[in-house]
């Protein structure tokens, strides 16, 4: 029986160096791990193929589960938080050699054409400009991720941050432990802001009410903790559901899949 062997990948040189349009990265970590605050010169494109991560800015917190992914522009300042097993594959894409306009973060679900494509580029560490193949892969990455990009203007699982500097102390409290009982005239208290001071500014500066934000906040708390293995009535109580079919009803509503697909 005739089979094919695959081509050794070839070592990168410091010559390749000005040529490579995608680098790749493939690392693991454990649960509650934290990247700290940092950036890049390059753009990057983060996929979580199991577990599920956090990444915040100072402007928004984005939940990534498994098979979504998170596309950062070079420049942008961002933290990133690990649940449950994650296996992360990012793609680092020159801002020289490849054409991406978006200046936001964006999460994107990641088709299985992309997904094999961030596997194969991880495979082969950096895709050269100069070679026919990676060439070829090259545009098909480009043409892959702004395809997912356009699909995911409105992305449900980011959540805005207010600017507010005791707005975004609230913010960052609930952020801490979502699951808290704490009521809005406990943390209005705590942090020297009235509540209709509180509530103006989250509309004003996130789009919803606080109550509402506060709701989305424990909502992708929740793909954490299913992330974590927690069954799905655990999640729900832990949100503060007391009814199973109603947390149920509005993860779906939020996310349009059920928790059980997590």
């Amino acid at each position: 029986m005739s089979s094919t062997r695959q081509a050794p990948i070839p070592r990168l040189t410091a010559e390749q160096e000005p040529f490579l349009s995608v680098r790749s990265l493939a690392s693991n970590y454990s649960s509650g791990f934290r990247i700290e605050p940092h950036q890049h010169p390059w753009h990057q494109f983060l996929y979580a193929s199991s577990g599920a991560m956090t990444v915040s800015t100072p402007e928004s917190s984005w939940m990534i589960p498994t098979a979504r992914a998170v596309f950062i522009p070079a420049r942008s300042t961002h933290a990133i938080r690990m649940w449950g097993m994650v296996e992360m594959r990012t793609l680092y894409l020159s801002p020289k050699l490849t054409h991406f306009e978006s200046k936001e973060c964006r999460v994107v679900e990641v088709a299985p054409l992309l997904r094999e494509l961030i596997l194969r580029t991880v495979e082969r560490m950096a895709l050269d400009s100069r070679v026919e193949h990676d060439s070829r892969l090259i545009g098909l990455v480009e043409d892959e991720v702004k395809a997912a990009m356009a699909a995911a203007e409105n992305s449900p699982l980011a959540l805005p941050m207010p600017s507010d500097a005791r707005a975004l102390a609230v913010a960052h409290r609930v952020l801490a432990e979502p699951s808290d009982g704490e009521t809005v005239d406990q943390l209005t208290r705590d942090h020297g802001v009235a509540r209709r001071t509180l509530e103006r500014r989250f509309r004003d500066q996130t789009g919803m009410s606080f109550g509402m934000w506060r709701q989305k906040a424990r909502l992708l708390d929740s793909i954490r903790l299913l992330a974590e293995g927690k069954s799905v009535t655990d999640a729900a109580l832990d949100c503060g559901y007391s009814s199973v079919s109603a947390f149920i009803a509005a993860f779906k509503g939020t996310f349009g899949y059920t928790p059980g697909r997590l």
